[in-house]
């Protein structure tokens, strides 16, 4: 199995990348969150899509498979809920 290549800009490192990327993500869910306490729909749902992918993208950069797995089955749920709705 061939390793995964990662392109970062020079000096940016996966560590430095995975650390913003989490505390952006989390800032959008928690937008999300508070979005759906004030009725905020369906601008909720973006913030928390945002969120999702912030999230995925760290676990991909950690090659975190749990990581991974609960925000593709969180993203697939809420983008048959978009569609459905």
């Amino acid at each position: 199995m061939t390793p995964v290549q990662t392109f970062t800009a020079p000096g940016l490192t996966n560590a430095h990348l995975a650390f913003a990327t989490k505390w952006i993500a989390s800032i959008f869910q928690i937008l999300g969150y508070a979005a759906t306490a004030f009725g905020a729909t369906p601008l909720n749902i973006y913030f928390f899509l945002v969120g999702l992918i912030g999230w995925l993208m760290v676990g991909v950069l950690w090659k975190d498979r749990a990581i991974m797995l609960i925000h593709v089955v969180a993203l697939g749920a809420m983008l048959v809920g978009l569609a459905s709705s």
